[in-house]
């Protein structure tokens, strides 16, 4: 398959396949002509990779748990389901920092308010 292809039938830019290739997330073939050839079963890969980056994984820990799904065994699932483990944990505490930072700028808000309790009115 064609780059434009591929990108077309996984929902994703060309852009986007260029920088998975980049950042060795993807493998190509090329053409006498430079062209990108890929195997029909890279569109579930660019699908997988796609989840992975929604679920708010980086390229690094992307590239860390495809050998599960190029090579899956018991010891790449094992390592790959730690790998997602602590990655939660990590998005588990920007979730805490967020919110306590939510909470100050409420505080901030209200004090706001006790000092100046009817905003103006533009006119």
């Amino acid at each position: 398959m064609r780059i434009g292809e591929v990108a077309a039938q996984a929902g994703v830019s060309v852009r986007s396949l260029r920088y998975y290739e980049e950042q060795r997330l993807l493998t190509s073939t090329r053409r006498p002509s430079g062209q990108r050839h890929y195997d029909a079963e890279v569109v579930e890969r660019v699908r997988l990779i796609q989840r992975l980056y929604t679920a708010g994984l980086s390229s690094r820990t992307i590239a860390e748990l495809l050998p599960c799904v190029d090579s899956p065994g018991e010891r790449t699932s094992d390592e790959a389901w730690e790998r997602m483990l602590r990655e939660r944990e990590l998005i588990t505490a920007h979730i805490e920092e967020l919110s306590q930072a939510r909470d100050s700028l409420d505080d901030l808000i209200a004090a706001n308010r006790r000092h100046h309790p009817k905003p103006a009115v533009a006119g």
